[in-house]
């Protein structure tokens, strides 16, 4: 039985460590390119230093499989293993902006048993268990339950031509937040159309499912974790009365981007 108690006190130390090392406080942080276009910072790294040895500290039998983290197929052999993503959001956390979380979840045997997203430059925690629902703040989230597809409230910068009957909403940059905001009923539907990794979704897949959305990849079959190729295309999390519509919209997109 694993003490979910010093568990979320785990992830609350790494949100207030992430949080000393925040522009948004005026520190002054250094961060580079590992890869075109892909940014990380210093306080990644620490982050994910520290949850690698609290968390293996915790539960020493689970594996691990972190964005910032060199991957380890033994992690394949096992019945759990800890997901993580540091600082989820690195862009807005390097700007200064509100809009990041260290995301942190267990899986059991590739499902999410276990999820929490800490972001304390808003001042929230949200946490899941598997069948015991979902928490933000200590408040249980209930999703949205809408039921039409048209106006569906959806956080994104801008809308495609053939979406603009959908409706925009405030997007943080990690989007593991934006899936939390169908969990709490902030927005009806998340939708991406490209390929993603386990660590940016894992605990907030489990948020979203357990407060009543439906969580898919984008041609609305479930996702699957601690695959040898931990990516899968696409994301669909939305409220349960416009998931069927929302995956006929994304249909031919889904298709075609896939494939290229």
């Amino acid at each position: 039985m694993i003490d979910t108690m010093r568990l979320e006190q785990i992830c609350r130390e790494a949100g207030h460590m992430a949080l000393q090392r925040w522009p948004g406080n005026g520190y002054a942080l250094e961060s580079w390119e590992k890869s075109p276009g892909s940014l990380v910072c210093e306080a990644d790294l620490a982050v994910d230093a520290f949850l690698k040895r609290e968390l293996g500290r915790l539960l020493p039998s689970a594996g691990w499989l972190s964005e910032e983290t060199a991957d380890n197929a033994g992690r394949l052999g096992k019945g759990l293993i800890w997901l993580v993503d540091p600082i989820d959001g690195t862009r807005d956390f390097i700007r200064g902006r509100k809009g990041w979380a260290v995301s942190v979840a267990l899986i059991s045997a590739g499902r999410p048993l276990w999820g929490a997203l800490v972001a304390p430059a808003r001042e929230e925690v949200w946490s899941a268990k598997a069948g015991q629902g979902s928490w933000r703040n200590g408040e249980r989230l209930v999703a949205s339950r809408r039921t039409k597809f048209a106006g569906a409230r959806v956080p994104a910068d801008a809308l495609a031509k053939e979406d603009q009957d959908l409706s925009l909403v405030g997007k943080p940059n990690s989007i593991a937040l934006r899936v939390a905001m169908v969990a709490s009923n902030e927005a009806d539907m998340l939708a991406t159309l490209r390929w993603g990794y386990e660590w940016d979704i894992g605990a907030a897949a489990l948020i979203a499912r357990e407060a009543g959305a439906r969580v898919t990849d984008a041609f609305g079959k479930p996702i699957a974790y601690n695959k040898h190729d931990p990516r899968a295309f696409g994301l669909l999390v939305s409220a349960l009365g416009i998931h069927a519509a929302a995956v006929e919209r994304l249909a031919k997109r889904a298709a075609h981007i896939s494939r290229n």
